[in-house]
């Protein structure tokens, strides 16, 4: 399994003003390795669309695509001028993954700020306001972040028609602009998926802010 690692000169930026690229501490939870089913598939979220949801749910014929994400960090919205950020491009890949019968479900877990720009009203309202598509469900209390060992936002899980784990990390090589993506990731392991061949890579290094998790 190769590993890329990355850092684009916005998100050194970023990270240098209290933004983190998540470290492998060992405060954080196991992350899910490539082959691993899917955990909590029948924990229920709230969702932007005012109903209940769980992973089993929401699930496509062919598989689910997870990407943990949130309202607040300059990796997912963007930094003005200097980044567009990740998220102008989940609405593409989600329309190419329904495409191939994968459903695709944005999960909020930043628990620690929900009074901060991360509450479900401010995820109905973003997700209203920027055309985004799928779901895109609260997780409270990060549970499924924690189950997942998710780290950062974005972070990104694929999973076959089994809830098999086949791609975890980064959505492509290059957060400050579209233009500049040399590798789209997760585009390419869909499409591998979908055409029956192996993603390579299959893991790549997750880049964004770090989930904020309540501290106990």
């Amino acid at each position: 399994m190769k590993q890329i690692l990355y850092v684009g000169a916005a998100a050194a930026a970023f990270a240098l003003a209290a933004f983190t690229i998540a470290p492998s501490e060992t405060s954080e939870p196991k992350m899910l390795e490539i082959g691993t089913k899917a955990p909590k598939t029948d924990l229920k979220m709230a969702d932007v669309s005012g109903k209940e949801i769980t992973l089993q749910s929401a699930a496509g014929k062919n598989g689910l695509l997870v990407i943990f994400s949130c309202n607040t960090c300059p990796f997912v919205v963007g930094n003005g001028s200097k980044s567009a950020g990740w998220e102008g491009r989940y609405p593409e890949v989600a329309d190419m993954a329904q495409a191939k019968g994968i459903n695709t479900v944005m999960v909020n877990s930043n628990e620690a700020k929900r009074a901060g720009g991360d509450s479900m009203a401010d995820m109905k309202k973003r997700y209203s306001e920027k055309g985004l598509k799928g779901y895109y469900a609260l997780d409270a209390k990060s549970q499924l972040a924690d189950a997942f060992g998710a780290m950062t936002t974005p972070h990104v899980f694929l999973f076959d028609k089994d809830m098999k784990l086949i791609y975890k990390g980064a959505i492509d090589d290059a957060v400050d602009s579209p233009a500049d993506v040399k590798t789209p990731y997760l585009k390419n392991a869909i499409e591998a998926y979908s055409n029956g061949k192996a993603i390579e890579p299959n893991s790549t290094r997750q880049v964004g802010c770090s989930i904020k998790r309540v501290k106990v």
